[in-house]
């Protein structure tokens, strides 16, 4: 499920307001004209309408399954890169030398996993990169299609050279190198996530059994009202096109939604726990114009 988010309802019924229109429009005529003319002789068995509901409502849970899985997977991973880059620094606190050159270290590599977080997220939204992220990038002449890959290689390297300068013992600097591992792992699966497309196809199997099912339904219902038969010719394929549509906005967890996983948020998290461990106060956010970035 959705935790603390405040979803609009206008925002949810404007991703599906040509569905209740066409479905509005043929439920009155349906409704209409089907005590009339030709249309009274049709006469279709409401099993049938049944059958492809219960097919339908196979599939939709399938999908919900499916897309649930998509959006947990994401959250789930996210938590991941929180803990990893607490864990990251913790380690290099507690490995470097208390002098003045090893805090440097420790700085420059929470520096650079805050706007690695920052990175990673504008990345998978594809939105334009923040000013601190851009700002880090010109002052250090960085330039990578893919930024935070780029910035796990330069953490990989000065690892290196801060193992060599220290003579860090091979065990410490193992535990450093999994640790870095783990957020690359965290890094390509959210790739995964974002690249990995739900097959079309299903999709549209599924709106067309809907917009079947609404077509032969009027012509099974045995309702003498006219009222009763449109309300729940609209009403059934409606709630068949709310589910379909909850489950395509959780199979991208990634769009820059509303219902997307919360990735600004933990950002900014994951910077006021690591500028908190290295004892430094800041602007928190993406777009804050501190100037931790430059270290």
């Amino acid at each position: 499920m959705l935790t603390n988010k405040k979803i609009s309802v206008l925002y949810f019924i404007r991703l599906i307001k040509w569905d209740i229109f066409f479905i509005a429009i043929y439920a009155i005529l349906a409704g209409t004209f089907d005590h009339y003319g030709f249309m009274e002789q049709i006469d279709i068995p409401l099993a049938l309408s049944a059958f492809v509901g219960t097919t339908l409502s196979l599939l939709l849970a399938f999908r919900t399954s499916q897309s649930y899985e998509r959006w947990w997977e994401a959250r789930v991973v996210w938590g991941g890169i929180v803990n990893d880059s607490r864990t990251l620094v913790r380690q290099l606190g507690q490995f470097m030398p208390k002098s003045p050159e090893g805090r440097k270290v420790v700085e420059a590599f929470a520096y650079r996993q805050a706007i690695w977080c920052f990175a990673l997220s504008q990345g998978l939204r594809k939105v334009p990169f923040s000013k601190k992220v851009e700002d880090y990038f010109q002052l250090h002449g960085l330039k990578s299609d893919n930024r935070a890959n780029l910035l796990l290689n330069i953490r990989a390297g000065e690892l290196a050279v801060a193992s060599e300068q220290f003579s860090l013992d091979a065990n410490k600097q193992v535990q450093i190198d999994a640790t870095i591992g783990r957020l690359c792992d965290s890094m390509g699966r959210c790739e995964r996530i974002k690249n990995t497309v739900f097959p079309r196809s299903y999709s549209v199997l599924i709106h067309f059994l809907i917009y079947v099912l609404m077509t032969i339904m009027p012509f099974g219902l045995e309702d003498e009202t006219k009222a009763v038969e449109i309300l729940l010719t609209f009403l059934v394929p409606v709630l068949f096109i709310a589910i379909e549509r909850t489950a395509i906005i959780m199979q991208d967890p990634f769009e820059n939604a509303p219902t997307d996983t919360p990735m600004t948020a933990l950002s900014v998290t994951i910077e006021k726990n690591l500028m908190e461990m290295i004892g430094r106060e800041v602007e928190l956010g993406e777009n804050s114009q501190d100037s931790y970035y430059i270290m």
